[in-house]
């Protein structure tokens, strides 16, 4: 194979990252404003990286089904209640839970908690990892958290 054309793992990973890192300033940016994701989307100025699109948009289809389950495992936390951050993340989380059985489930958690640490509080990360590892448990198969 050209070594045009090879992937390297490490860089596949770190462009994962930057754009669960994007896919969560558009969410951010467009449940402060009210907005509707796809038009939010279609609107960016330069297009965000592939994988952000894809969240985003899986996200946007299935907003109601994701919003559910994140309540359900929230325990006391109705998702119009948590911050705009942690309700992006639980999202994100649990849409690749559901719908990309290609990213790890420990993938998926160890993301959901960094990006926490970084953007939220000090309680997110025990938060958004909470609900994130429930629904983990009851939609995955792979026991790799």
């Amino acid at each position: 194979m050209p070594s045009g054309n090879s992937v390297n793992p490490v860089d596949a990973i770190g462009s994962r990252r930057e754009a669960r890192e994007t896919a969560l300033g558009i969410l951010y940016a467009a449940d402060v404003q009210s907005r509707d994701l796809h038009a939010f989307l279609d609107e960016r100025p330069v297009k965000p990286p592939e994988y952000a699109v894809d969240l985003v948009s899986g996200i946007a289809d299935v907003l109601g089904e994701l919003d559910d389950l994140v309540g359900r495992f929230a325990e006391g936390w109705a998702t119009d209640r948590m911050s705009v951050v942690d309700r992006a993340l639980a999202r994100i989380a649990v849409f690749e839970l559901l719908y990309r059985p290609d990213v790890p489930t420990a993938a998926v958690l160890s993301e959901v908690v960094e990006l926490a640490s970084e953007y939220s509080t000090d309680r997110s990360p025990r938060f958004v990892n909470g609900v994130a590892a429930a629904v983990a448990k009851e939609v995955r198969t792979d026991t790799d958290q």
